[in-house]
């Protein structure tokens, strides 16, 4: 079989009539067998991983507060609880543990308390403050809507949040008859008026505006600093005299419609809200300096494109409030950083992705940079994208880390003494036969380009046997995997496949450059030469079957996949999964629409027909007769389900192999419960297993 994108004869294989069967079955052999017992990770193993992720240092560097989340197989919920241990490893224990959730633990500036968010009494998740020395517990807020961005005043007297608040906004006025009383008459009509009007997971918003508030820190009446139809998100920093808040915001409006555009204010405890920069692009995440003189800030330019590199600037800060002496820290880095953190007022620590690995970097004011630790990761528990998150106070960084056999554990980094706090995971994965990992290196066909890769081989590998091989592709496009735990891909190593996945082009954390070499062809021939290379390198080494091909990705990596259907033969089945299926129809009903036509395409829709189309999977569906899965959740607003239909009709009309499977409830993130995690695995399964 060869691939039509380089002109090559074609060989049409029959169309099989086999019944699906919707769960994997064992019985049958790769290489050394599907792996089904106790011994190799299997899908019911997922109710039982548990990561740490947002590590938080004490102000004097002597303890760390975490979250741990768990999964509970009664509720099918991920569980979050807060547990605290000392730098020094001793001292590891629960904080704050049950069947609620508890999130985003935030020490006070004299570190003896903890501010967080929680859903312990039900309802509404709310503020509560913990005092360390009693374990006495103050539920500080009684707000209607989530709080975020927990923040100390540095006074230690208030925290600042923010929180959506509703909008009275009308289109116009409209008078109906009186209903009788008694009466059932249907529902009110909704009147939709915001150019951006949806989100995934959310469905169709309600008016409403984000703000940003303050409550004591000894409870009472949450009061709203910030005013106007305008979205006040993100990070919060206080002024050190505790006198205002700054804050990153587009107070344009326009904003609906600039998606890359936001610029730094304040607002004070009165609120008064003052506009502090105006560059063009996104200033965000600003951060202010112990002493008060500086702020360090995220920069991203407005260039049109369908990706930017984040930059770390510092600015100074008259006694008057107003800015200055903006420089850029990261200039001569060629990637994107974030999660700026004083290092006391001459230097820095962010985090960066660099080719598939997270790490913590450092800078001092005069632009020298290092790195402080790497290998952070495996906070993303389906798939190995690369994450990670970390803290820093007083010389000590807290931070998650991971490895290919193992979910993210909590480290700690005190001078150059790296220590684990943490071995989440040991009781379930400890007596495990694990999926191996190695890196590729190879060079693309269609242009020479270098591309890193990695490949999971199963259980028990024996290179001198063949196995059948699984190209997973990753989402975004604009993301990264890397050497990182996945249970999707061991659950597919278990079940006797060599697992492969690249950062094609396109991916982040290699350059700018090759970021933007998919501006306008995505998804197209070269991401799919960068598939196929990878590939070919792989069954080079002698233990993949070249007859036993398959292919399956998530959202960037289902349009991918289902594009390269459209291009080659070679695959015995497709797992497609939330796709976009056809770009026409996917910006104008998509919750991220708004943000895609102008940074992704050249104009609008119906000015360029041509070059929408001709990105489209469905442009190339007369070529397709790979058996294909599609799955997609119901309630998707990123890639809708009308996509996935548009392909399964179209699959249908060819009389293709097609089953479309849809997951009731479930948003753009499939594996967002962990049954879904499970069942979208174990259809995909058993989907190659009936085409082997």
């Amino acid at each position: 079989m060869k691939n039509r994108t380089f002109g090559k004869a074609i060989c049409v294989v029959g169309i099989s009539v086999l019944a699906f069967s919707g769960m994997a079955a064992g019985a049958d052999d790769h290489g050394e067998g599907d792996k089904t017992d106790a011994r190799y990770f299997q899908s019911a193993d997922v109710f039982g991983l548990e990561v740490a992720t947002d590590p938080q240092v004490s102000p004097d560097g002597e303890q760390i507060v975490y979250v741990r989340r768990s999964n509970d197989i009664m509720t099918d919920r991920t569980r979050s609880n807060i547990w605290i241990a000392g730098a020094d490893g001793d001292d590891h224990r629960p904080l704050l543990s049950g069947k609620k959730n508890y999130t985003s633990p935030r020490w006070s500036p004299d570190g003896d308390r903890i501010a967080y968010i929680s859903n312990a009494e039900g309802g509404t998740p709310q503020i509560y403050v913990r005092w360390l020395d009693s374990g006495q517990t103050a539920l500080l807020t009684n707000i209607q809507s989530g709080a975020s961005n927990i923040s100390w005043s540095p006074d230690g007297l208030f925290i600042a949040f923010t929180m959506s608040v509703p909008s009275k906004e009308k289109p116009f006025s409209v008078k109906l008859p009186k209903k009788p009383k008694g009466a059932t008459w249907s529902p009110e009509f909704k009147y939709i008026t915001k150019a951006r009007y949806q989100a995934d997971g959310r469905g169709i918003l309600e008016p409403a505006y984000t703000h940003i508030f303050i409550v004591s820190a000894d409870g009472g009446i949450a009061r709203q600093l910030t005013s106007g139809n305008y979205h006040h998100r993100g990070s919060l920093s206080w002024a050190p005299d505790s006198a205002k808040i700054y804050f990153s915001a587009n107070r344009s409006d326009n904003w609906e419609y600039e998606s890359r555009e936001g610029d730094i204010f304040t607002v004070d405890l009165a609120g008064a809200i003052t506009q502090v920069t105006d560059a063009p692009g996104l200033e965000g995440s600003p951060v202010v300096s112990p002493n008060g003189e500086q702020v360090a800030y995220i920069k991203s330019d407005d260039q049109k494109l369908a990706y930017r590199n984040r930059y770390l600037h510092v600015m100074d800060i008259a006694e008057d409030g107003s800015a200055g002496n903006d420089r850029n820290l990261s200039a001569d880095i060629d990637n994107s950083l974030a999660n700026p953190v004083w290092d006391g007022n001459r230097a820095l620590y962010y985090q960066q992705t660099v080719r598939g690995v997270t790490e913590v970097g450092h800078v001092t004011l005069s632009g020298r940079h290092r790195q402080v630790v790497g290998g952070l990761g495996s906070v993303s528990l389906g798939r190995p994208y690369a994450s990670g998150a970390y803290g820093a106070s007083a010389g000590t960084i807290a931070f998650t880390k991971g490895r290919h056999d193992r979910p993210a554990d909590l480290y700690v980094l005190n001078g150059r003494n790296e220590r684990q706090l943490t071995t989440l995971n040991e009781d379930l994965l400890g007596h495990k036969v694990l999926g191996d990992i190695h890196e590729i290196i190879y060079t693309s066909s269609i242009d020479g380009e270098e591309i890193q890769g990695w490949y999971l081989t199963p259980p028990d590998f024996d290179p001198g046997k063949t196995y059948p091989l699984i190209l997973e592709i990753h989402g975004g496009p604009h993301l990264s995997y890397g050497p990182h735990f996945s249970a999707e891909m061991q659950r597919m190593a278990a079940a006797g496949y060599v697992v492969f996945y690249d950062n094609h082009r396109g991916s982040s954390g290699y350059g700018e450059r090759f970021a933007l070499l998919l501006q306008g062809k995505y998804s197209s021939e070269y991401d799919f030469a960068d598939h196929m290379s990878g590939i070919d390198a792989v069954v080079e080494k002698g233990f993949v079957d070249p007859e036993q091909l398959y292919i399956t990705g998530g959202s960037a990596g289902g349009i991918a996949s289902a594009y390269a259907i459209g291009l080659t033969d070679r695959f015995r089945a497709a797992a497609v999964a939330k796709p976009v299926i056809n770009w026409l129809s996917k910006v104008l009903t998509a919750d991220s629409g708004l943000g895609q036509i102008p940074n992704q395409f050249p104009g609008v829709p119906w000015e360029n027909l041509e070059h929408y189309w001709q990105r489209s999977p469905l442009s190339l569906v007369g070529n397709v007769t790979t058996p294909t899965l599609l799955i997609t959740g119901e309630e998707d607003r990123r890639t809708p389900i009308s996509e996935t239909v548009q392909f399964y009709q179209a699959l249908k009309l060819r009389k293709v192999d097609t089953v479309m499977v849809r997951v009731p409830g479930s948003p753009h993130g499939i594996a967002g419960r962990p049954s879904r995690l499970i069942g979208k695995v174990e259809n995909i399964l058993a989907w190659f297993k009936k085409y082997e």
